[in-house]
């Protein structure tokens, strides 16, 4: 390369999969921080200890643990499974937790809870992108049929 050539930045093109992990990865991130955030919440930690708190019995325990599991599996499993397995999974699982996101935000205004609508906001709009980029999922030609 001479001296003085110009130079630019190669943009290597992202494998669809990869980059549907690294939205349900970036979901997760936003949930984890959330729930973290959610601690400095006054009172937050004292209904922990009490027992005063949403997941105040097994079953609701179990059902958020499901609603944490599915984004967290959907990062494995958006490089593991078959393109069209994988479309539709992410299609489905993308909606239910943009219009999930979407619900929690507009059921946690409040001041002390700005963060979480803000975090849910972001979940919302992070999911409805990987909605669309399975529902874009790249094709290419049969030949022959």
């Amino acid at each position: 390369m001479a001296q003085n050539q110009p130079t630019y930045f190669t943009d290597l093109r992202v494998n669809i999969k990869i980059q549907l992990m690294a939205m349900w990865t970036a979901v997760m991130f936003c949930y984890v921080y959330g729930d973290y955030f959610e601690l400095y919440v006054p009172g937050k930690t004292q209904g922990l200890l009490d027992g005063q708190n949403l997941l105040d019995t097994p079953a609701k325990l179990f059902l958020a643990m499901l609603l944490l599991l599915i984004p967290a599996l959907m990062i494995m499993l958006s490089v593991l499974v078959t393109a069209p397995v994988n479309r539709i999974l992410n299609m489905v699982f993308a909606a239910m937790y943009t219009l999930l996101m979407i619900l929690v935000g507009l059921g946690s205004i409040s001041e002390w809870r700005s963060f979480y609508v803000f975090l849910a906001g972001v979940e919302a709009i992070i999911t409805m992108m990987i909605f669309w980029k399975a529902l874009k999922w790249p094709r290419l030609p049969v030949d022959g049929l």
